[in-house]
C-alpha cells in the first residue's frame, strides 16, 4: 500500500466536544505483544513518533462514516476518529478491524443495534433500563446536558438514548422546564437546554422529531435554540417566525391539515438552514432524518394541494383574470414558483401526473400572459416557472406553441414572447438572458425530439420555428447590421460611407447570445437553417461584426463561419467563395497585426482546417483572391501550405486534361463557357434534398430582414440615449454588390515586420458577379512605416472622387491582388 493511502490525521473528541487534531501520520495494523492483540499504529508524518496506538476490542463500535472516516469510543469519555486521505486506505483497515471482530467488511457499524434491536433489548436484564435519565429537574440540567452531548460519537448509545426519550415522553418535560428557566431568567440553565435541544436533534430519530415538530412543541424547540451560550445576547427566532415572517394565503385554504403542514414545514426548514450551525464533517450524517423530514412533507403539501382541484382552478383563473391587480398578481406567480420547486421532490411518476395536470388547467397560456407585463419580478418568477415546464417535457412545450400558432399571430406566440423577453432584459449582464437563451436551445434541440412512425416532431416543429419565430430571434442581428445603419465619414467631402459595427457592450452580448444560438442550429438543423442563411445572406451580416471592438463578438462571428465550413458542404462553400465572404476575415487577421490572441488563434485555426481537409474549391478561391496579402505571414505555414495544394491541384488538372484525346478538347466539342456558368448556377440554386428527409419549404418572406419587435426598437433607443457608443468603420458595399475592404496592415507588419519596405495592403476583388465579369479591384499601394512599436498601419482613402480618376490613368498601376 502507497504510503498516500496510509496517511491520516488522528482526532480526539475534548471535554467541550469538539474534534482536536492530533497530527497527521502513516496508518498501520499488526500485533503488539504488550496489548496481547490486533492494534491500529499511527506514526507522525514529521518525525515517526507513535500518534496513536489503540488495540482492536472486538466489543468495540467501530463505525464507518463518508467512506474515508473511522470513528470509535475507547472509554466513557474517550473517543478518537482516524480521517483518510483515500478511500482505498480506509476500506484496507476496515477489513482488518471487521476481520478481529468477525464482521462482513460490507457494513458502517460493527456492533449495530438497530439491525437486531429487539434481540439485544431480550438479552438484557429486565430490571436494567435502556439508559438511566436523571430526573428532569432545575438542578439535573447540567447533567442531562453532559449524557446528551457524550453519547454523540457512538451509534449504539444514541439509539439508547433515542429509546429512553421516546419511551418516557421526556421531551416535553424538558420544555416544560425552559419555560420555568425563562421566567426566572436563568440563563445557566437555558444554556444547558441548548446543548440537550441541539443533541436530541443530533439523534437524528424521525419519532423525536415528530414529538418536537408537533405545534405544541415548536415553538419552544425554537425558543431553547435561541441560547446559544457562544453568543453575547440570544437570538429573537421566534419574534421573526411569528411576527416577521407572513403567511400569505393567495387562495384561502380550507384544508386545516394542509395548512398545519406548510406552517410546519417553513419552521423545520427555518431550523436547518437559520438556527442550526453548520454540521462539522463528522455531524454531517447527524441531520440526515431532518433532511428527510422536510423532504417528505414537501410531497405531502404537493400532493394535498395538487388533489384539490377546486383550489388550483381559482389560482389560474385569477392569474389570467385582467381585473387582478399587480400585487396579487405577483403573490400567484410566487406560489407557482415555490409549487413548482416543492414538485422536484416527487418521484418521477408523480412529477409527471404533477406536470400534466398543470397543463390540463392552463399554465402554459396563463404564463403567456404574465411574461409579457411590465413587473420584473412577476417576468423573472414566470421564467422560472416556464424553465421548470421545459425542463419537464419539452415536447408539451413545443406542441402548445404549434397548436397556438393555428389561431394566433406570430407576435403574441409563446416562444415568441420568451424571444422578446430576452432580447429586452434590461441587466447589463443579461442574466435573464442567458437563462431564457438555455431554455430555447432545449425546445430547438432535435435530440429530445419524438419521432413516430405516423408524426415526426422535429421536422413539425423546425417548420413552426423557422416560418414563424425565427425572424424574432435574427431581428437584433439584422438590424444592427443593416445597410440603413450607415454614417458619414468625418472627413470633409468625402462620400465614403462605413456600416458602423455596434459597440455598446450590452448590445454586444446579446449579438454574442444570439449567434450562439445560430450557430447550435448550424450544427443541428442542416437544411432549414441553411436555407434561411441563404435565403437571408445571413453570413454576410454576420461577419459584419468581425469588425467591433468587443473581442467577444468578433470570436462569435467567426465561429459562426467556422461552423458553416466545418460541415463542409459544397453549397456553403459556393456560397462563400459568390459572395467573396473571406473578405472580412482575413481583413480581421491582417488589422490584429502581430498580436498573438484568441482571435488571431482562431483565425489560423479556420484557414489550418481547410487546408487539413483539403476543401478545394475554398482554397482555390482564398489563394486566387488573397495570397498576395498573405504570403508573407511566415509565423505559421498555413498559406503556404494552401498555395501548394492549390498548385497540387492544378497540376492534377492539368495532366488529366492532357491525358484527353486532343479530339474532345477541340472546339467543336466544347461547350460555350456562358452555357456553362448558367448551368452550374441553375444547380446551385436547386434546393438540396437530404436522404430520409423532406425537402424544407423556402422560409417565407413576408418579414423583412430589418422587421424587429417594437419592443426591442424601444429597447435600442433606451440604450442609446442612456450611453454614448463608440462608434468603428466597417467596409462599405460597392456597386458591384460586394463589400470593398482597405486592409489596414501590411501583412508583414501582421509578422511583426517594421520594415521600411514593408506594404501596405488593399483587399481587392469584389465577388464575381454570375455571368462570370468581375467589379474593378482595388490596387496595391507603398505604405508609410508605422512607428517602431506600433501595430498601427495607416489605410490608404482618396481624398475625392478626382484621386480614383487620377489612380486609372496613372502609369504605376499597382497589380491586383491574388494576380
Amino acid at each position: 500500500m502507497s504510503d498516500t493511502r496510509r496517511r491520516v490525521k488522528v482526532y480526539t473528541l475534548n471535554e467541550d466536544r469538539q474534534w482536536d487534531d492530533r497530527g497527521t501520520g502513516h496508518v498501520s495494523s499488526s500485533y503488539v505483544e504488550r496489548l496481547k492483540g490486533m492494534s491500529l499504529l499511527v506514526r507522525a508524518e514529521s518525525d515517526g513518533s507513535l500518534l496513536l496506538e489503540s488495540k482492536i476490542n472486538p466489543n468495540t463500535a467501530y463505525q464507518k462514516q463518508q467512506d474515508t472516516l473511522i470513528v470509535w469510543s475507547e472509554a466513557e469519555n474517550y473517543d478518537l476518529a482516524l480521517s483518510f486521505q483515500e478511500k482505498a486506505g480506509c476500506d484496507e483497515i476496515w477489513e482488518k478491524i471487521c476481520q478481529v471482530q468477525g464482521k462482513d467488511p460490507s457494513v458502517e457499524v460493527t456492533q449495530d443495534l438497530i439491525e437486531s434491536e429487539e434481540e439485544h433489548i431480550e438479552e438484557m436484564p429486565e430490571t436494567s433500563p435502556l439508559i438511566d435519565l436523571p430526573t428532569c429537574e432545575l438542578n439535573k440540567l447540567e447533567e442531562i446536558a453532559d449524557l446528551v452531548t457524550s453519547v454523540l460519537s457512538s451509534p449504539i448509545r444514541r439509539e439508547k438514548l433515542a429509546l429512553a426519550l421516546e419511551n418516557e415522553g421526556y421531551i416535553k418535560k424538558l420544555l416544560q422546564l425552559f419555560q420555568v428557566c425563562e421566567n426566572l431568567e436563568n440563563t445557566e440553565g437555558l444554556h444547558h437546554l441548548y446543548e440537550i435541544i441541539r443533541g436530541i436533534l443530533f439523534l437524528n430519530k424521525a419519532t423525536l422529531f415528530e414529538v418536537m415538530f408537533s405545534d405544541e412543541c415548536i415553538m419552544d424547540v425554537v425558543g431553547c435554540l435561541e441560547y446559544d451560550p457562544s453568543l453575547a445576547q440570544p437570538k429573537r427566532h421566534r419574534e421573526f417566525l411569528t411576527k416577521t415572517a407572513k403567511f400569505k394565503e393567495v387562495i384561502p385554504i380550507t384544508d386545516s391539515e394542509l395548512r398545519q403542514k406548510i406552517h410546519q414545514t417553513y419552521r423545520v426548514q427555518y431550523i436547518q438552514d437559520i438556527i442550526l450551525p453548520t454540521p462539522s464533517v463528522f455531524e454531517e450524517n447527524f441531520l440526515s432524518t431532518l433532511t428527510s423530514f422536510i423532504f417528505f412533507n414537501k410531497v405531502e403539501i404537493v400532493s394535498m394541494l395538487q388533489e384539490d382541484e377546486k383550489f388550483l382552478s381559482e389560482v389560474f383563473a385569477q392569474l389570467t383574470d385582467e381585473a387582478t391587480d399587480d400585487d396579487k398578481r405577483c403573490e400567484l406567480v410566487n406560489f407557482f414558483k415555490e409549487f413548482c420547486a416543492f414538485s422536484q421532490t416527487l418521484q418521477p411518476q408523480n412529477r409527471d401526473a404533477f406536470f400534466k395536470t398543470l397543463a390540463k388547467l392552463g399554465i402554459l397560456p396563463a404564463l403567456e400572459i404574465v411574461m409579457g407585463m411590465d413587473d420584473l419580478q412577476v417576468r423573472s418568477a414566470a421564467t422560472d416557472i416556464f424553465s421548470y415546464l421545459v425542463e419537464f417535457s419539452p415536447s408539451m412545450v413545443r406542441e402548445f406553441v404549434m397548436q397556438e400558432a393555428q389561431q394566433s399571430d406570430d407576435d403574441i406566440l409563446l416562444i415568441n414572447v420568451v424571444i422578446e423577453q430576452m432580447i429586452c432584459d434590461t441587466d447589463p449582464e443579461l442574466g435573464g438572458a442567458v437563462q431564457l437563451m438555455g431554455l430555447l436551445r432545449t425546445l430547438i434541440d432535435p435530440e429530445n425530439m419524438l419521432a413516430t412512425a405516423n408524426k415526426t416532431e422535429k421536422s413539425e416543429f423546425l417548420n413552426f420555428f423557422y416560418n414563424h419565430c425565427m425572424h424574432v430571434l435574427t431581428a437584433p442581428l439584422l438590424a444592427n447590421t443593416s445597410e440603413d445603419k450607415c454614417e458619414k465619414d468625418a472627413v470633409v467631402g468625402s462620400t465614403k460611407s462605413n456600416t458602423i459595427c455596434p459597440d455598446n457592450y450590452q448590445t454586444a452580448q446579446l449579438l454574442a447570445l444570439i449567434l450562439e444560438l445560430l450557430t447550435f442550429c448550424v450544427e443541428h438543423h442542416t437544411y432549414h437553417i441553411k436555407n434561411y442563411i441563404m435565403n437571408k445572406d445571413l453570413l454576410r451580416r454576420v461577419l459584419v461584426l468581425m469588425n467591433s471592438k468587443h473581442t467577444f463578438l468578433a470570436l462569435c462571428a467567426l465561429r459562426f463561419m467556422r461552423r458553416i465550413i466545418g460541415l463542409k458542404d459544397e453549397f456553403y462553400n459556393r456560397y462563400i467563395t459568390k459572395g467573396n465572404l473571406f473578405e472580412p476575415v482575413i481583413n480581421a487577421l491582417l488589422d490584429n497585426g502581430t498580436r498573438y490572441n484568441l482571435l488571431n488563434s482562431a483565425v489560423i485555426e479556420l484557414f489550418e482546417f481547410i487546408r487539413v481537409e483539403d476543401i478545394k474549391s475554398l482554397i482555390a478561391h482564398i489563394v486566387e483572391n488573397f495570397y498576395n496579402a498573405l504570403e508573407s505571414i511566415e509565423y505559421v505555414q498555413t498559406f503556404k501550405g494552401l498555395k501548394t495544394k492549390y498548385e497540387q491541384e492544378k497540376d492534377r488538372q492539368s495532366q488529366k486534361l492532357n491525358s484527353v484525346p486532343s479530339i474532345l478538347r477541340s472546339n467543336r466539342f466544347r461547350r460555350d463557357a456562358r452555357a456553362l456558368e448558367e448551368d452550374e448556377e441553375m444547380w446551385f440554386n436547386e434546393d438540396e434534398e437530404e436522404e430520409g428527409e423532406a425537402v424544407v419549404p423556402p422560409v417565407e418572406k413576408s418579414k423583412q430582414e430589418d422587421d424587429f419587435p417594437d419592443s426591442y426598437e424601444k429597447f435600442m433607443e433606451t440604450k442609446k440615449a442612456k450611453e454614448s457608443e463608440d462608434k468603428e468603420n466597417l467596409p462599405k458595399r460597392t456597386s458591384a454588390g460586394g463589400f470593398k475592404f482597405t486592409f489596414s496592415h501590411s501583412a508583414s507588419a501582421a509578422n511583426g515586420a517594421n520594415g521600411a519596405n514593408s506594404k501596405s495592403v488593399a483587399a481587392q476583388t469584389s465577388p464575381a458577379s454570375s455571368n462570370g465579369s468581375s467589379s474593378k479591384s482595388t490596387a496595391l499601394s507603398p505604405a508609410v512605416p508605422a512607428p517602431k512599436g506600433s501595430l498601427v498601419g495607416l489605410v490608404d482613402y482618396p481624398d475625392d472622387e478626382d484621386d480614383d480618376e487620377e489612380e486609372e490613368t496613372s502609369p504605376r498601376k499597382r497589380p491586383r491582388l491574388g494576380s
